[in-house]
């Protein structure tokens, strides 16, 4: 269960933004495809895994109150990186003292270039 639970939970599409001094600082993560549904966290990674668990919250309370689970509306994309291993190493050690997957960390370091750089225009 806890298998299919994370592959629906990796379908949904999320976006990130720095929060401004004013909001509190940090990260915020929203779920465009469930209303409401985000959370926040210091670092990026902290705000994934944060928002993971209410993406998983808000599944249990639609779940509950027998609402129908919203479908995602992109599927997400895959593509495979080869990886020199010292890189590999490093990727590993800060996801682990993140507390997040290598595929989320991954995905906020992207995330958080692509946020900047469109910050930048």
């Amino acid at each position: 269960m806890k298998t299919t639970m994370t592959r629906s939970l990796d379908q949904y599409q999320f976006t990130v933004r720095p929060l401004s001094k004013e909001e509190g600082g940090g990260y915020l993560v929203e779920y465009p495809d469930i209303p409401g549904c985000m959370s926040d966290g210091e670092t990026i990674a902290e705000s994934i895994t944060n928002s993971r668990e209410a993406l998983s919250d808000c599944m249990d309370v639609f779940r509950e109150s027998g609402r129908k689970i919203p479908k995602p509306s992109i599927e997400a994309a895959q593509w495979r990186q080869r990886l020199p291993r010292t890189l590999y190493s490093k990727l590993t050690k800060r996801a682990e003292f993140e507390g997040v997957s290598i595929n989320s960390l991954v995905t906020a370091i992207i995330a958080e270039a692509i946020g900047a750089k469109q910050a930048r225009k």
